[in-house]
């Protein structure tokens, strides 16, 4: 990793505080670039000093001349064009479009630093942007089946720290780590809210369910008896072993229960986040709080589920108007 990487990824960790995921993102696509722009450039010196070879008819010099004309091309001496290019390498191997714009963000946000500490003179990613993909509906649960999702039977310690991740989901509208992240103290059930840190440690006051919070309130009874030995965790669920529970770990429960319950579609915690705001949208048409309690920095990412809106309507459009039922 070059030294300039390096110093932005201590940024990033020490002033920035990113999650670890998110470094793991900027590293990775700073190194992919880095590393296409050396070789590309390594390659373009090596043909332009075998053309001069020939044609000079130099060979006891050619040694020497190597060593001479060769240079270090690092990801600071990238300009625009070298960027698009990569791009649109990336684009024509098949890479989204939104993969490639989370690319240009990374490097956006390392030339921008470096400008900033003056390794370099511009910022070679500003104006650049990718290819746009078909954007994709999330996929979402209608009621009925979230109901039979949620109603998971039996009053094991699992089964009753499952149903209350379940309805915190739904009920919240949390990401995946935003519910693995919660502590006891982030929870209020007097007031039924909860404090939740979401991306870029940006947090955000949401509320509580009547059903998350009775399952929370089972949970809580009953989550003494896995702590054992690890008395002194403060995360809100924890696993088998008395420690925080793992993303990972919350994935694998819900396709569990997905079996169990006798759904055939898959679940995952987004599906979960993606139902209570299409559902919320569906009663409220306020795609302002919709945002807000989605914690989205810009409401164009929270306008996709005026589309999921939208095609509710049209159903029942269709099933009420007159003029629009299909004779039989």
């Amino acid at each position: 990793m070059s030294n300039a990487i390096q110093q932005f990824e201590n940024y990033l960790i020490h002033e920035k505080r990113y999650s670890r995921h998110t470094l793991s993102n900027y590293r990775r696509d700073l190194l992919q670039f880095s590393s296409w722009f050396a070789e590309k450039n390594d390659a373009e010196t090596r043909a332009e000093n075998n053309a001069e070879d020939k044609a000079e008819d130099k060979a006891e010099d050619k040694a020497e001349d190597n060593v001479e004309n060769k240079t270090e091309h690092t990801i600071l001496d990238a300009d625009s064009l070298s960027i698009r290019n990569w791009v649109a390498t990336l684009h024509r191997q098949g890479v989204s479009g939104k993969t490639l714009q989370r690319k240009l963000s990374s490097l956006r946000s390392f030339y921008q630093y470096s400008l900033r500490k003056r390794l370099i003179k511009k910022n070679p990613a500003l104006d650049i942007s990718a290819p746009k993909s078909p954007r994709k509906l999330p996929g979402t649960l209608d009621a009925e089946t979230l109901t039979q999702l949620l109603e998971i039977p039996g009053d094991s310690i699992l089964a009753i720290r499952d149903r209350a991740i379940m309805e915190l989901f739904y009920s919240s509208g949390l990401r995946l780590s935003e519910l693995t992240g919660l502590d006891l103290d982030s929870i209020d059930l007097n007031e039924n809210m909860l404090t939740a840190i979401g991306k870029g440690n940006k947090t955000r006051i949401l509320p509580i369910g009547k059903k998350a919070s009775e399952a929370l309130q089972s949970w809580l009874k009953s989550r003494v008896a896995l702590l054992g030995a690890h008395s002194q965790e403060t995360a809100l669920f924890i696993s088998k072993q008395g420690k925080r529970i793992s993303p990972r770990t919350v994935q694998q429960r819900l396709n569990v229960w997905r079996k169990k319950q006798g759904l055939e579609q898959a679940i995952h915690p987004h599906k979960l986040r993606h139902s209570f705001a299409s559902h919320i949208l569906e009663s409220s048409g306020d795609l302002r709080a919709v945002q807000e309690l989605l914690g989205h920095a810009d409401i164009s990412t929270t306008q996709i589920y005026t589309h999921l809106d939208f095609q509710h309507l049209a159903k029942v459009y269709d099933k009420a108007h007159p003029r629009a039922r299909k004779k039989n």
